[in-house]
């Protein structure tokens, strides 16, 4: 809105009606594009996981929507002919003829035909929520102590017309205290540096609801070039700020979501590397570090979820027992992160003492069920473990819902025939079957924890062909090669791990 110093100038041209018609097809249109990303954005993401980014995304086309609908009602003002031209022009009318008032020693008689600033637009009535409901003029007379506002700015500070607009020494009073120091500074530019004044505060109105108004303003200079009054615009911005804080708050909700996701990701990972075995390449198991003849040599692999965020509790393990004979077990926990991770820990902890104990495999799994039915963080898993005693070349096994292992001699391979067992966590007081497998010198035994392939049901399928592979490899440090190679480019939903034993 132009100031009444534009009284001594020539008018501009008023923009081209095309022009200005082709801007409003323009602005709708690109409103009609953000409302279609707010759209596609509530429906790609979904799940409280995502929640704080949903937040933020949606906060950021509100405010681009704010922004668009308030530069269509300017540009709509624009292409009717600008009440608030009409508006302007009183404003500078009632300017000028106080000015010559002044000048011809009539200031305290009242201008014939005078408009307060504002009138021509209150003569038509305003949709509500219309931008010119939100935007007002006022104009503070020194020389009079008249307080001229339009019907739009008593509005906006929740008054009647008819009680008329506050005066400079009133206005602070309607201010959050916080902010009067603020419209003071303002005002005191204005009136004593004659310094145009451009700035936000926020009003306390009569009904207790709280505004943001931004007041953009001037001094209008008197004949002897001394400040007679202050003209100024003022809009509520009350919407548009909420807006703003709403993007802000859900922008920095996100970013601590994502730092706390981060934190949690590292803290699983290194838990999860630190309670698994250190080696990854080829472990020679023999009682006393002497390899025998019947010796088991172990590697292992670890695939990670295609998602960094989905580490959960798998486990793999293959540990020398005081009596000679060797355990190796894999398994899986339902859930992701420091939660499975540190339950993983928990029940690999317990595989190894009762292992170490003396339990058996099929003993071992129905307190290992006991232990997660009691858990106070209640989690479902399933395992499969064996140990294998070096003197007889014997598996002994049991398994929890788990894929069974895989047996490959002479370049052929199969799939061991699983004892009756369910999911661990399951059910309360479940027993395990044991089942014995004889083993011969150069047997490879491989036992793998989640899902290797992105469709499950053909794992085993997948990894039964790989046996010629196997036949041919050196060791096993070289068949955990030949599956990285055959299963690392998996899209997988979650992480996994493979374990190969091959009998020396």
């Amino acid at each position: 809105m132009p100031s009444p110093r534009s009284a001594d100038h020539s008018a501009a041209p008023s923009p081209q009606r095309g022009t200005v018609d082709a801007l409003i097809t323009q602005t709708r249109r690109l409103r009609g594009g953000i409302a279609a990303v707010r759209r596609d954005t509530t429906a790609d993401l979904s799940g409280t996981a995502n929640e704080p980014q949903l937040r933020w995304q949606r906060a950021l086309c509100d405010l681009a929507v704010h922004h668009l609908d308030d530069l269509g009602q300017h540009l709509d003002q624009l292409r009717e002919g600008l009440p608030s031209e009409r508006s302007v022009e009183a404003s500078v009318e009632a300017s000028v003829e106080a000015k010559e008032a002044r000048e011809t020693g009539h200031a305290d008689e009242p201008a014939q035909g005078r408009r307060s600033p504002g009138s021509a637009a209150a003569a038509r009535p305003l949709a509500p929520g219309s931008l010119l409901n939100r935007v007002g003029s006022a104009e503070w007379n020194l020389l009079t102590d008249e307080v001229t506002w339009s019907d739009e700015l008593c509005q906006i500070f929740g008054r009647a017309p008819e009680e008329g607009g506050l005066s400079l020494d009133e206005l602070p009073s309607w201010v959050v205290a916080d902010d009067q120091p603020v419209l003071t500074a303002m005002v005191t530019d204005c009136l004593v540096d004659g310094k145009p004044i451009d700035g936000e505060f926020r009003v306390v109105r009569a009904d207790d609801s709280v505004r943001t108004v931004h007041l953009a303003g001037e001094p209008v200079l008197g004949g002897d070039g001394s400040t007679a009054s202050m003209w100024a615009v003022l809009r509520d911005v009350s919407e548009l700020r909420r807006s703003e804080r709403a993007v802000r708050e859900s922008r920095d909700s996100l970013q601590r979501q994502r730092h706390i996701a981060r934190t949690e990701r590292r803290l699983a990972v290194e838990l999860h590397e630190a309670v698994l075995p250190p080696w990854r390449g080829s472990a020679p198991l023999a009682h006393g570090g002497r390899p025998t003849a019947t010796a088991l040599d172990a590697a292992a692999h670890y695939f990670p979820a295609a998602n960094s965020a989905l580490i959960g509790g798998d486990w793999y393990d293959a540990l020398e027992l005081p009596d000679g004979g060797t355990l190796l077990s894999v398994g899986d926990l339902t859930g992701h992160g420091v939660a499975a991770t540190s339950g993983m820990a928990m029940v690999l902890g317990a595989v190894r003492g009762m292992a170490v104990a003396g339990i058996a495999p099929g003993p071992l799994m129905a307190r290992l069920n006991q232990l997660l039915d009691a858990s106070s963080q209640p989690a479902l898993g399933s395992a499969v473990c064996g140990r294998y005693d070096p003197a007889t070349r014997t598996l002994v096994w049991s398994q929890a819902g788990h894929p069974a292992p895989l047996l490959f001699r002479d370049g052929t391979g199969r799939t061991l025939l699983p004892p009756a067992g369910v999911l661990l966590g399951g059910t309360t007081g479940a027993t395990y079957a044991q089942a014995e497998e004889p083993l011969e010198p150069g047997d490879l035994l491989l036992l793998h924890a989640g899902g290797l392939a992105k469709d499950s049901s053909v794992t085993a399928e997948r990894l039964l062909g790989l046996a010629p592979r196997f036949a041919a490899a050196r060791g096993t440090r070289e068949c955990v090669r030949v599956v990285a190679e055959e299963f690392d480019d998996e899209r997988r939903e979650g992480d996994a791990c493979v374990l190969l034993a091959m009998v020396g």
